[in-house]
C-alpha cells in the first residue's frame, strides 16, 4: 500500500509532536481475538486517537490539532472535520453516543462539544484559578451521553497533580472522584456505566508502573485488575461490555510516551482472560481514546512502524 496524505495537505506549522524521518503512521483495524488485523491507512502525517462514529460508517482521528474521518476499510477519505476557531487540538476526543457530537480537548486546556459534522465549537469546562495551572484531558463519556470523565491535570505550586475527575456533557460543576495522592489516566466509562476504569500509580514501587484499575462512578470501590511488571494504560470497553482493550508498554516507560515497542491487549471486565492481539512500535497516539466498532466485534489503534527504502511501499 501506498503513502497517502489526501485531505492533510498544506496544514499549518505548529509545534505538534511529529513522525520521526522515515516513519509514518499506520492506521489499523483488529478483530477482537486478533485473527484478523489490516492496516486500512497509511501516510507520512502523524494521526493519532481513532474513535469509531456509533454508526459504524467513519473513523475519526487527530492531526496537527484537527479532526479528520475517514471509512473502516480506508476506501474514503480522510474528510476533515472543521472545528474552527478551535484547531489546537490534542488526541483526546470521545463520541457522543447518539453520534451527534463529539466532544474534544484543546490545547488551551479546556473542553468542547461539537457537531459531528463539524461546526463552532462550544466550551463546556470552567475556568480555573490561573495559579493551578488546571488542564482538562478528556478520555470518557457515559453511556447516557449525560457525563464526561477527563483527567484534572495541574501544576501550580510547582507540582504536577493528576486527579479523575467528571463533569456534565452540557457544562456544569466539576466533582473529583480521585485525591491526587498518586498519578492517574485515561478514566473510561464501562458500557453499564456503574464503573470508570482508569490507570493509576496506585500500587507502584517504583515511578511510572502504572495498573489497570477500576471505581464505582461515584469514586468507591477501587480495584487492581493488572498486576505484570509491564506498565498498563488507557482501557477501553466494547460497546456489549465483554471486553476491554489497553495499551502495555515495557517494564520502567515513565508516562506514556510515543515509540515503544508496545502490546495491544484484551481482557475481561474483571481483569481475568488477558491475551496478546498485537505488537508493535507505537505508544503516545495509538489507543489514546475508545475506538470500539458499534457492534462490539473490532477495534482502531495506530502503529507507526519506519518506511522500508528498498520498495518505498510499507510492508
Amino acid at each position: 500500500m501506498r503513502l497517502r496524505d489526501e485531505g492533510q495537505r498544506n496544514m499549518r506549522p505548529n509545534n505538534f509532536r511529529r513522525l520521526n524521518e522515515r516513519q509514518v503512521s499506520e492506521l489499523v483495524v483488529a478483530s477482537r481475538d486478533g485473527s484478523d488485523i489490516s492496516a486500512v491507512f497509511q501516510t507520512g502525517e502523524l494521526i493519532e486517537a481513532p474513535n469509531w462514529t456509533p454508526d459504524g460508517k467513519w473513523l475519526i482521528y487527530n492531526a496537527d490539532g484537527r479532526l479528520f474521518r475517514i471509512s473502516p476499510d480506508g476506501s474514503d477519505g480522510p474528510h476533515r472535520i472543521n472545528t474552527a476557531p478551535v484547531e489546537n487540538l490534542n488526541n483526546d476526543h470521545v463520541i457522543a453516543p447518539d453520534g451527534k457530537s463529539i466532544y474534544v480537548s484543546s490545547n488551551d486546556s479546556h473542553l468542547y462539544r461539537c457537531p459531528i459534522e463539524g461546526g463552532v465549537p462550544v466550551k463546556v469546562s470552567n475556568d480555573q484559578d490561573p495559579a493551578r495551572l488546571f488542564t482538562y484531558y478528556l478520555h470518557g463519556i457515559s453511556p447516557d451521553g449525560e457525563t464526561l470523565a477527563y483527567v484534572g491535570y495541574e501544576r501550580g505550586g510547582g507540582k504536577t497533580v493528576t486527579r479523575i475527575c467528571t463533569i456534565p456533557s452540557s457544562g456544569g460543576a466539576d466533582i473529583e472522584l480521585s485525591d491526587g495522592s498518586c498519578a492517574v489516566d485515561g478514566p473510561e466509562y464501562s458500557a453499564d456505566g456503574k464503573w470508570i476504569y482508569f490507570n493509576s500509580e496506585a500500587a507502584a514501587t517504583e515511578p511510572g508502573h502504572a495498573q489497570i484499575f477500576r471505581m464505582l462512578n461515584d469514586g468507591s470501590g477501587v480495584e487492581q485488575l493488572t498486576h505484570d511488571e509491564r506498565v498498563n494504560w488507557f482501557p477501553h470497553a466494547a460497546p456489549d461490555g465483554t471486553i476491554f482493550v489497553y495499551i502495555s508498554f515495557p517494564a520502567g516507560t515513565l508516562g506514556h510516551p510515543a515509540d515503544k515497542e508496545v502490546i495491544i491487549r484484551t481482557m475481561n471486565p474483571d481483569g481475568s482472560n488477558k491475551r496478546d492481539i498485537d505488537s508493535f512500535n507505537g505508544g503516545q497516539g495509538t489507543i489514546n481514546v475508545t475506538s470500539w466498532s458499534p457492534d462490539s466485534r473490532r477495534f482502531a489503534y495506530v502503529r507507526y512502524p519506519m518506511l522500508d527504502l528498498g520498495s518505498g511501499l510499507i510492508d
